[in-house]
């Protein structure tokens, strides 16, 4: 028997495994109509951060149309909110994945990360070109010009509070391009579940807490409770969003003020509950940024850092304390600054954008998962 020929430049390819094409058509490499050629592969890197990872998929649309017959891959801890859909391959730093990403020789390796891990990997992962952060002297640096303005942003309060970009125009730049509106990429998973809720649209649904780390941008509870009523003596739908650690607080605010509590979820769930709302305010949050790529309108509550490197994509408004504080990217605010942010600005602000044709176009009527 003749051995056939096999393309390990194919998209299909796998080399330990045969191929979808193969398994489904029974067709060989030589001939086949599925041959997929690839001409360049690129590596992401971006480790951690949950919302920074959900934040950098903008970088895709264009990695998309510059090379579109590349295989991108990428590396990071939060491999759940990669988009599958724009993304070849996706890896984590984990031993078995590091063993075979650190022989594969890529054309473009962007790091965007920061961290000294990912820096560490970007120097020891060959790559004819690097962008973004490397290790040097065993301390993270930018690797060309291109990355200095957010390296220095990084290691310098006054020069990032003086930056008027976002972060998506940002690591455009540091990969060498000029941001042109791309959105963020969410992938929305199908979960078994019916959503029963019951709260009217338009749906707002508040974000109550703001992470274990940055609890300077915590808003009062009672204010919560508050607009909360008020939203819904105005007619709008109140959903309680929040993980694990707003069990109690979204408890007891859904009891004091009638709003909508479903529970807290994985990550796919949460996603998709999310998507069931119309608005949401937030802080500075994993569900700010979901929000985001999910299109939503939002009312984002920020305190602790520079409110440009946020794009809301004109989806949204920015509110921040009336009283001057000095509780810039610190844990904690020894003033509390974010009770200076009243309830009747946050209404105000929810009742604007949720009376905007575009909210409500987006609202349906009814719908089996509503």
């Amino acid at each position: 028997m003749t051995l056939p020929i096999w393309k390990a430049d194919c998209r299909h390819f796998r080399g330990d495994v045969p191929c979808e094409p193969h398994k489904r058509e029974g067709v060989h490499s030589a001939d086949c109509p599925h041959y997929d050629a690839i001409e360049s592969r690129i590596l992401i890197v971006k480790l951690v951060a949950i919302w920074d990872v959900i934040r950098t998929t903008p970088i895709l649309h264009r990695l998309r149309r510059d090379f579109p017959r590349s295989h991108v891959t990428w590396l990071t801890d939060f491999p759940a909110v990669v988009p599958t859909s724009a993304v070849d391959q996706v890896m984590t730093p984990a031993l078995p994945d590091l063993l075979r990403v650190g022989i594969t020789e890529f054309d473009l390796l962007l790091n965007l990360d920061k961290d000294p891990v990912a820096c560490a990997l970007a120097v020891r992962i060959p790559a004819r070109t690097k962008k973004g952060f490397i290790l040097r002297d065993g301390l993270p640096a930018p690797a060309d010009d291109d990355a200095r303005a957010k390296f220095a942003a990084g290691i310098f309060d006054d020069v990032s509070k003086a930056n008027r970009k976002s972060y998506v125009e940002e690591i455009f730049e540091i990969a060498g391009w000029r941001w042109e509106g791309e959105e963020y990429i969410l992938d929305r998973t199908e979960v078994d579940r019916t959503w029963r809720l019951t709260s009217p649209r338009p749906r707002v649904g508040l974000n109550t807490g703001c992470g274990r780390k940055w609890t300077a941008g915590l808003w009062p509870e009672e204010n919560w409770i508050q607009l909360a009523r008020e939203l819904r003596q105005s007619g709008l739908g109140v959903i309680l969003l929040g993980g694990e650690a707003e069990e109690e607080r979204n408890r007891r605010i859904a009891g004091a003020s009638g709003a909508e509590y479903p529970g807290h979820f994985p990550l796919a769930e949460f996603i998709d509950l999310v998507d069931q709302t119309d608005l949401v305010v937030s802080a500075v949050t994993m569900a700010m940024h979901i929000a985001i790529g999910l299109r939503k309108q939002l009312v984002l509550f920020n305190n602790i850092f520079n409110r440009h490197e946020f794009e809301l994509y004109g989806r949204g408004l920015i509110l921040e304390p009336s009283i001057p504080c000095d509780c810039y990217y610190k844990p904690s605010c020894p003033k509390e600054c974010m009770r200076s942010i009243e309830v009747p600005r946050v209404l105000e602000a929810c009742l604007r954008l949720a009376a905007t044709p575009e909210a409500r176009s987006r609202a349906p009527s009814q719908s089996s998962r509503s």
